[in-house]
């Protein structure tokens, strides 16, 4: 892949919106819903109970979540007035490569959960745009197939740190080996947060073997299955109920084989209960940082970073880059929203290294913000996702293509026809 990305669209914000002027004289209103509390609201219709738990939900009192999306409005964009904004460019370097909008989608797990095509659909419609992709660790689909379907589209990877180094290694080896351009490693997820929605459904999509296709698809993790299970890990007895069939079965066509010879084998139960067992790491520390750095050549991003202390620590052992995020709420209740913390990481970094954030972006002035904060991009997360439960990649490619046109006319009529001129003089607390 050339060092410099191919940029496969060319965005307007005023084509699109006339475009979509145009279409209403026919009656034709956008498939997909502009406002994202409406996209939201539409996707919970079509999305099943459980499905939507998992997406939306956040951690405790859903207190993070909300403070994400509120903190944004604690901030105001200073607009500058007689700026000649007739020509614009939205365009980016990030770790030596070049984007056409300074937007990723941030890491999704159980895509399978919204859509059939998961991955794949989000992947395709992220490369026809240009924008990177960050593939999940706790993906639908695993990272190759999703690679081969992107062609030369831009791709990093998330890892989740297991008990299992070999296993790491193994996603750090495969990344590389599909195209992938960096590795950000999530941090705040160490063991799950109290996930209210999805406790009250006692429902957790990883025992039905869904969202565990990089592990199921990797040589190493086959290779642990062969190991015997943990004697001191004790396993739950469980009523045979009709719920327990229709569990069981679930996990059976989700596993890679026949449903029949899964059933025989016994080896799609064995991996849930080895996946169970080994993703998480809460023992993770800085000095277990430097493994991965002799595993791959590509960049290393941290992801979860709110405090200026850790980001000095991330520098001092040789990061690459950080993401503000506390995980969409997901993790800590009450913790502090992510564009609240970004102003000081920025400033510890000062510089030396990219410092992107997520969590609540969901609007082109979102974006401003972040950026005049200091961000270098953004990730977003959730709006993709329901754009996925509506409509597949197209609607997608519609969420992604609407945050940019946002983003591009919140620049132009604050004065900016660069990303280089959005600076924290533009916008005030």
């Amino acid at each position: 892949m050339p060092e410099e990305a191919i940029l496969k669209a060319k965005f307007s914000a005023l084509e699109r919106q006339k475009n979509i002027y145009l279409a209403g004289i026919s009656g034709q209103r956008p498939a997909i819903p502009i406002h994202p509390d409406e996209l939201e609201r539409q996707a919970k219709e079509k999305m099943t109970q459980e499905a939507f738990a998992y997406v939306a939900g956040s951690a405790g009192l859903e207190r993070t979540a909300f403070q994400n999306r509120e903190g944004f409005g604690r901030w105001q964009i200073v607009p500058r007035m007689l700026r000649d904004v007739s020509q614009c460019d939205l365009s980016t370097e990030l770790l030596g490569m070049k984007i056409p909008a300074p937007i990723l989608t941030a890491p999704i797990g159980v895509l399978e959960m919204a859509h059939p095509k998961a991955d794949l659909a989000v992947g395709r419609a992220a490369a026809t745009l240009g924008i990177p992709m960050i593939f999940s660790n706790q993906a639908s689909v695993p990272m190759e197939k999703v690679a081969e379907a992107m062609e030369d589209g831009l791709r990093w990877f998330q890892l989740y740190w297991s008990k299992s180094n070999d296993l790491v290694a193994s996603f750090a080896h495969r990344a590389e080996a599909c195209g992938c351009r960096a590795i950000v490693i999530t941090l705040d997820t160490t063991m799950l947060g109290w996930r209210t929605r999805d406790l009250e459904m006692a429902y957790l999509p990883f025992l039905r073997g869904k969202g565990i296709a990089q592990y199921t698809s990797d040589p190493v993790f086959q290779r642990l299955l062969d190991e015997p299970d943990d004697a001191s890990t004790p396993q739950p007895k469980r009523r045979l109920t009709w719920d327990t069939i229709v569990s069981l079965s679930e996990l059976l066509r989700a596993y890679p084989g026949g449903w029949f010879g899964n059933l025989r084998s016994g080896r799609a139960l064995k991996a849930v209960r080895k996946f169970i067992n080994i993703y998480t790491n809460p023992s993770l520390n800085w000095n277990d940082l430097a493994f991965l750095r002799q595993q791959t050549k590509l960049p290393i991003l941290l992801k979860g970073i709110v405090h200026a202390d850790d980001a000095r620590l991330a520098l001092d052992h040789g990061i690459d880059g950080l993401i503000v995020s506390n995980h969409g709420g997901r993790q800590v209740d009450g913790a502090i929203s992510a564009i609240e913390a970004l102003p000081n990481v920025v400033a510890a970094v000062n510089g030396q290294i990219p410092v992107l954030m997520d969590s609540g972006i969901r609007s082109g002035a979102d974006v401003f913000k972040a950026l005049a904060l200091g961000a270098k991009a953004v990730c977003v997360g959730r709006p993709y996702v329901y754009g996925l439960a509506l409509n597949g990649e197209a609607g997608v490619r519609e969420v992604l293509e609407n945050l940019v046109a946002d983003f591009e006319l919140t620049m132009r009529l604050s004065g900016c026809c660069s990303i280089s001129e959005i600076s924290s003089e533009m916008v005030s607390r």
